[in-house]
């Protein structure tokens, strides 16, 4: 069962390395795509050493179907670039899907800080709750499953939500109690209790029907809900959550 780990990547020259290396498996049975796009940073020059390398226009999920059209794996699981997995998700991952009635799924999650809020927000991706689990968890999917589904649609914001509640419609989702670890550095640059608010509040918006390419402006830009915020540098990854 080969595993193709895909990787969106923008201006993450700093963890592209780790997140690779946890993605890289010496038994032959898996694969890292690293799908770019646009870095001007060391990005590229970085995962070609260790990687294979598309480069495509910027958007998180126009990046990852281009990488889940690029793969061999039937398996296709989805790697934030400032992630990395856990040393036996493949070993679990494959056990897991040995079940033939689970579609995909998405592992736990950790943060690279400590912190009280952090780890309320982490406790909460343990449930199997359809409305906690993300793609900074890492998404992982059979192939024919993404195929069947249409992959990724082509959002500014919330692509992962979406694919995961429409996963369900094509058999269960499993929950592997193994943690990805992501980074938490919009939590230490706004506030943990604030960015925690910020990423519900989103999450409800969306449910409630509003338009991602406005909810993708708000996530982005401080200032709508921090006064005296300074505006964002552009997105990391086409609009990372972390």
């Amino acid at each position: 069962m080969k595993i193709s780990v895909i990787i969106p990547t923008l201006n993450e020259a700093r963890n592209i390395g780790a997140a690779i290396a946890s993605g890289t498996c010496e038994d032959g049975k898996s694969e890292v795509i690293v799908v770019d796009g646009g870095s001007t940073d060391d990005t590229v020059q970085i995962a070609r050493k260790h990687a294979v390398v598309l480069s495509t226009a910027r958007g998180r999920a126009l990046q990852m179907n281009a990488g889940a059209r690029h793969a061999d794996g039937e398996i296709l699981l989805f790697l934030h670039a400032d992630s990395t997995l856990h040393p036996q998700a493949f070993n679990a991952l494959r056990s897991t899907l040995l079940d033939p009635a689970i579609a995909g799924g998405t592992f736990t999650l950790r943060f690279d800080s400590d912190g009280f809020w952090l780890r309320v927000y982490t406790r909460f991706t343990r449930f199997k709750f359809r409305y906690f689990h993300y793609g900074d968890q890492g998404i992982f999917v059979r192939r024919s499953v993404f195929e069947e589904l249409g992959g990724f649609k082509e959002l500014p914001l919330m692509e992962d939500l979406d694919f995961l509640l429409r996963l369900r419609n094509a058999g269960r989702a499993a929950l592997i109690d193994l943690p990805v670890t992501t980074s938490a550095r919009r939590f230490r640059e706004n506030g943990p209790f604030r960015q925690e608010l910020l990423n519900v509040l989103l999450v409800c918006l969306y449910l409630c029907g509003a338009r991602p390419e406005t909810l993708a402006k708000w996530y982005d830009d401080g200032r709508y809900f921090y006064p005296g915020a300074a505006r964002r540098k552009p997105p990391r990854e086409g609009g990372t959550t972390n």
